[in-house]
């Protein structure tokens, strides 16, 4: 994506606070700063865990866009800025593919003094989201092997739920702790048994690090749409309208006609079709050639 910065002034030498405790700024900071112009900061001693843990001790308060939303305005109290960015994952079964896991990420732009809210997000497959109950060493040595440890670090706890946080062992990246926190967690456990799964925060989980990368880049594609009314940036899709006809009959099939994007402070709506889209299904995707 190339995009000039002499195209969006209204961020050209901000500072951008990346509200992460997680090192996500390894993921978001180049790609802002080479296509925004922008100078990005961490905050320090800026707690993001209170908004929710993937090992569940502590809950998310709310649906994930909120949460990321209530991170960068946390970010822009704690600083005084005005502009900052929040990143907000979920894993699990896949929209279109239950059967498959998946990895959803939100990178949020939230800019006070222009009154803007622009939302980039990513949906992959490529993921080691998995989870496991173990009865023995062997057992977490197996499963960490499937995984991609110790690249990718794990967190072994007694149970899967209701567990104390005191007894969770996170990032786990040497044999030696992985059999530490094995051993203690069987030994506390009152079933015999230990829950093991992967640290799905971004420091201990270079996948899940591309993801939110490429939810960064859609980010700033859709900063650079504005919109055709108002000129604003963030000229957003939100809505995929199915439809597209079957080549041989001409039924609508649940395959994607047209995309209708809407601006986040006019309201401005505008239905497209594709870019460079077919405009026509293949028969096999319709509910009457193919039932």
């Amino acid at each position: 994506m190339t995009i000039a910065l002499n195209e969006l002034p209204e961020f050209t030498g901000r500072v951008a606070i990346i509200a992460t405790m997680h090192r996500k700024e390894h993921a978001i900071a180049p790609l802002l700063e080479a296509t925004l112009g922008v100078q990005t900061l961490v905050p320090e001693n800026f707690n993001t865990d209170r908004f929710g843990t993937f090992t569940r001790d502590v809950a998310r308060p709310t649906d994930q866009l909120a949460t990321a939303r209530l991170k960068a305005q946390a970010a822009l109290e704690q600083t005084g800025s005005t502009l900052a960015i929040a990143s907000e994952g979920s894993f699990g079964p896949h929209p279109d593919i239950p059967f498959m896991p998946c990895d959803r990420e939100l990178v949020l732009l939230l800019d006070s003094e222009h009154n803007l809210e622009i939302v980039g997000q990513a949906l992959s497959t490529d993921t080691n989201y998995r989870s496991q109950t173990i009865r023995a060493i062997d057992e977490a040595q197996t499963f960490a092997s499937a995984v991609g440890f110790p690249a990718h670090g794990l967190v072994v706890m007694p149970t899967a739920e209701g567990t104390s946080p005191d007894e969770i062992v996170k990032g786990i990246t040497t044999e030696a702790a992985l059999t530490t926190a094995t051993k203690i967690a069987l030994a506390a456990s009152t079933t015999g048994t230990a829950h093991i799964e992967t640290d799905m925060r971004a420091q201990f989980n270079p996948t899940r690090m591309q993801v939110i990368g490429a939810a960064t880049e859609n980010l700033l594609q859709a900063i650079a749409r504005r919109c055709p009314a108002c000129n604003c940036p963030g000229f957003a899709i939100v809505r995929h309208n199915p439809g597209l006809p079957c080549a041989w009959c001409g039924t609508p099939t649940l395959l994607t006609r047209s995309i209708t994007s809407r601006c986040h402070r006019c309201q401005h709506e505008q239905t497209d079709r594709l870019p460079n889209g077919e405009a026509t299904a293949d028969p096999g995707n319709c509910p009457y050639c193919n039932p």
